[in-house]
């Protein structure tokens, strides 16, 4: 079993920050901050005051004559007025703070989620989904919980504690010295368990707590794969492994917080001793009458309370200032790939492409793919990418929609670099039917109106026939809309590509891109597709990308790829009349595994 190599306390999150992030949003109800404030310090206040009442009463019963109840009478009003008083209060601030946190929470969640979206391709695909959710959601639960122990726990604390140990001093000097120190000792060592010792425990629990949610929506999402292998054991000990990490980390922070207690309890023990011994020694010098030995008791009662739960509240805090401090990564961070201040909204009336002198090296490559690379695609041209995997193929899509941004050079569209212009223009510009389509957990129509929500069912309805969808949808319950599961899992991959295609078609774009468009069909659906892939680019710059080189003979252009550079480019008929060229090899390797297979 690894151990775990524990942070020292100024390690890793930074309280400051922190604290400026939850002042932020606190801030989206000022007002209700500030009521909240308000009504807090009041409602202790008057806390506070209700022991000092009840000294009152005791000497008021105590002095008075049974015939003349009347000042007992004033103080037993002034103490059941103060208690009510403080309950009405005590409730205003659980009200005001559940807004507070409600709009608060709801802005965190949002602010992180359009942060987490706007992150690069290369992010998402180096993160667990499964741990992004969690840490944003343990975030925005967090912020409410540190917000609850501040106005019901540590706040209150300060005020008890501060308020009696000045009003026992300004009193009895010796009482508010005892009162003072005891007080102090217990919060330093306190405090000190919680940051010191136990916060290194915490946070590495909850880094493995993260953990096993990757694990899990790893799996989950994964489930096909699993099942076709019959992985099901293995991925039980893979989540065992990492459950047995989390559990040993979460027992020893489980028994450092119970340590903690224990050491609290005895503190609590000698601050009530001090408290009560002396208040007992004022009142056999006569300095004390037993009203005020009362006032005593009720006020080592009120402050013990208070200071019961502090070694809670400071761990709760350091707990959600950890799981906060997640939610702060990505809200600091900064985008990778970023609009410009001035990124303008890009116009284009033709579709013309050029790379201009375009070098570009993924970070984990030691040397660029593209290197002073330049192509110019006319509008409307039709023209098919090939070359073997690793050739360039889906990265020169991927650039064309700036998913990546560049190393050096431009790419062009329409005269305008896109580097320049807004990515949401750019990718309402840009068609994009990919190799694995993503379909979202909702109704085939609304998966089709993706592209354009605003669509009339007319339209969704046209684009389907035009992609060969309603031969399917046709014989489905609910027709459109029926649920197609997560990531589209209870369609085929054929119906999937379908749904891909005419959602497409319904955005109309001035610029597509057929990434292997066809590769999840079989030949007759393959057929189909084609008929509509030619409705569909008719007027477009088109770009596909394709294995089955059969997809791009009819197109105006085809270019061969080899390592990032274009060894091969013309059409279909130009390129097969090269003896050795590189794309003649390939059509005539493809179709020898064709006719093997169908000899098979």
């Amino acid at each position: 079993m690894v151990k775990d190599k524990e942070k020292p306390a100024g390690a890793g999150t930074k309280i400051g920050r922190v604290m400026r992030f939850v002042a932020h949003y606190w801030m989206v109800a000022p007002n209700l901050f500030f009521s909240l404030l308000a009504v807090r310090i009041f409602s202790t206040l008057i806390d506070v005051s209700v022991p000092v009442a009840a000294g009152l009463l005791v000497d008021a019963v105590a002095s008075g004559k049974t015939d003349d109840p009347a000042p007992a009478i004033r103080a037993l009003v002034i103490f059941l007025g103060l208690g009510v008083l403080f309950h009405i209060l005590r409730q205003s601030v659980t009200f005001i703070a559940n807004r507070l946190s409600a709009r608060a929470i709801t802005a965190i969640g949002r602010d992180a989620f359009a942060k987490v979206q706007r992150f690069s391709s290369d992010w998402h695909a180096n993160s667990f989904a499964g741990a992004t959710v969690r840490k944003i959601t343990r975030g925005m639960t967090s912020f409410d919980t540190f917000t609850d122990t501040l106005a019901f726990g540590l706040v209150p604390a300060f005020i008890v504690v501060t308020g009696v140990t000045i009003m026992f001093a300004w009193r009895w000097p010796l009482l508010g010295l005892v009162t003072g120190l005891s007080v102090l000792t217990f919060i330093v060592v306190v405090v000190t368990l919680s940051v010191v010792w136990i916060r290194p425990a915490n946070v590495a629990a909850r880094e493995w707590d993260s953990k096993m949610a990757g694990v899990l929506a790893d799996s989950i999402t994964g489930n096909a794969a699993v099942k076709s292998f019959a992985a099901e054991e293995r991925e039980d000990r893979h989540f065992a492994d990492i459950a047995q990490g989390w559990q040993w980390r979460a027992v020893r922070s489980w028994d450092r917080s119970a340590v903690s207690g224990l050491v609290q309890a005895v503190l609590l023990l000698v601050l009530q001793l001090g408290m009560l011994g002396t208040g007992l020694w004022l009142w056999t010098q006569g300095r004390a009458t037993p009203g005020d030995i009362a006032s005593l008791i009720a006020t080592q009662f009120l402050i013990t309370g208070y200071l019961r739960d502090i070694a809670q509240h400071v761990r709760s805090v350091q707990r959600t200032v950890n799981d906060m401090d997640d939610v702060l990564e990505f809200r600091n961070a900064q985008l990778q790939v970023a609009d410009r201040p001035d990124a303008k909204p890009l116009q284009v009336p033709n579709g013309v492409i050029d790379f201009d002198h375009v070098t570009f090296r993924y970070k984990s490559a030691k040397a660029p793919l593209y290197e002073n690379f330049s192509l110019q695609i006319p509008a409307g041209q039709k023209i098919g990418l090939v070359g073997t995997s690793g050739a360039g193929k889906s990265t020169f899509v991927k650039l064309v929609q700036r998913l990546y941004d560049l190393d050096g050079g431009r790419i062009l569209i329409d005269a305008q670099d896109i580097g320049l212009v807004t990515q949401t223009s750019l990718r309402n510009a840009v068609g994009l039917v990919p190799q694995e389509p993503v379909l979202f957990h909702r109704s085939i129509a609304q998966n089709i109106a993706y592209g354009r929500p605003d669509a009339s069912e007319e339209d969704i309805m046209r684009a389907a026939k035009l992609a060969h969808v309603d031969e399917f949808v046709r014989g489905l319950p609910k027709g459109y809309q029926t649920l197609v599961g997560e990531r589209g899992v209870k369609l085929s991959g054929g119906e999937r590509q379908r749904v891909a295609i005419a959602r497409a078609i319904l955005a109309a774009t001035p610029i597509l891109i057929l990434d292997e468009a066809t590769s999840s069909l079989d030949s007759v659906s393959e057929t189909y597709i084609r008929e509509a892939m030619d409705k569909l680019s008719e007027g477009r710059t088109t770009i596909v990308i394709a294995h089955r080189l059969s997809t791009v003979q009819r197109l105006d252009r085809i270019l061969v790829f080899e390592r990032g550079k274009i060894v091969e480019d013309g059409t279909h008929r130009s390129l097969m009349a090269r003896e050795n060229g590189v794309y003649r090899r390939l059509v005539e390797t493809q179709s020898g595994a064709f006719l093997a297979d169908a000899a098979e």
